[in-house]
């Protein structure tokens, strides 16, 4: 296949792009490098097959030749970056989306939009089930990606409604793996960092709050299960049952660096989900996907990688 892959400098669309090309795929890959990382696309480069275009999403995309599919990850992640750059996370939901559904009408691609788990927000409803419409507030510090995801869905549903493109949506929940940006300020990516080097270990809150993690390898074959399953539409959560409290993951993450390092509360971040946990039936029953590393494993991988990068 000839595919498309945005935000292909990214934490998952690097990976992303590695299983691609692994499997023989032609992968063209954008990212303006806002957040990606160079040491990913040099990683990349070496490979057979992959072409790098250092451009906004939110600009019109020309891709000559036939193209298979187009798959959009482009897009800021963390905390910090809603707080930092609110209207380009927007604006490449908005616009990025546009243009990446276009790109797919105009060449009769198959169209997968990464969507997030975010779109349930501080959800009512536990483990989240697609057809849960969520509890998001638009107005919040968060609310910049949340609406945008929400709004990238509606806009790609509303292509395959008029225009007849072939999309689907994956509904990605947390993930751990290798090529985080050590100081992103997701709550692993953070907990990694300040262990390794001894600070506190902050965590927000009374540390109640759950997360479902998702090993970085598991997510992606989610991603190509979703681009192999021409018709399926979704949305289609992907992630691990595997449920953690915030301050047992700070826990287990000093114990497996082996640090002495301190937990302290801190003030939580407005808006920040009370329990983030998948269903995962359509996963199971429309593209044949199960996790298959445990969570601790996963960790441990991740750590690895922290010791040398962080």
């Amino acid at each position: 296949m000839r595919v498309v892959v945005t935000g292909a400098a990214g934490f998952l669309g690097s990976h992303l792009c590695e299983v691609l090309l692994g499997r023989g795929d032609e992968v063209v890959g954008y990212d303006n490098m806002v957040t990606g990382q160079k040491e990913n696309v040099d990683l990349l480069l070496a490979a057979d097959g992959f072409t790098f275009v250092e451009q906004d999403v939110t600009e019109h995309l020309e891709v000559p030749g036939p193209v298979d599919g187009v798959l959009h990850l482009a897009s800021p992640a963390s905390p910090e970056d809603f707080a930092e750059i609110p209207i380009k996370i927007m604006k490449v939901g908005a616009l990025g989306t546009a243009n990446c559904l276009g790109l797919a009408r105009v060449k009769g691609s198959r169209f997968v939009l990464a969507s997030t788990s975010e779109v349930y927000g501080d959800a009512l409803v536990h483990p989240q089930p697609e057809t849960y419409w969520g509890n998001v507030n638009p107005i919040g510090e968060r609310g910049c990606y949340d609406e945008a995801k929400r709004f990238a869905e509606a806009l790609s549903l509303a292509y395959a409604r008029q225009h007849g493109v072939d999309v689907g949506i994956v509904r990605t929940f947390n993930t751990s793996g290798p090529r985080f940006r050590p100081a992103d300020g997701r709550v692993l990516s953070t907990f990694v960092t300040q262990a390794l080097r001894g600070d506190p270990i902050t965590v927000q809150g009374d540390g109640s709050q759950s997360r479902s993690i998702c090993y970085v390898d598991d997510q992606v074959r989610g991603y190509v299960a979703m681009l192999d399953h021409p018709g399926v539409v979704g949305p289609v959560n992907i992630g691990t049952s595997d449920e953690i409290t915030i301050l047992r993951l700070a826990e287990l993450v000093r114990e497996m660096v082996g640090s002495t390092s301190p937990i302290e509360f801190v003030e939580g971040r407005p808006d920040d989900p009370r329990q983030r946990c998948p269903d995962l039936s359509r996963a199971r029953q429309l593209l044949g996907w199960e996790p298959q590393v445990p969570l601790e494993e996963g960790l441990r991988r991740t750590i690895a990688w922290f010791r040398v990068h962080a």
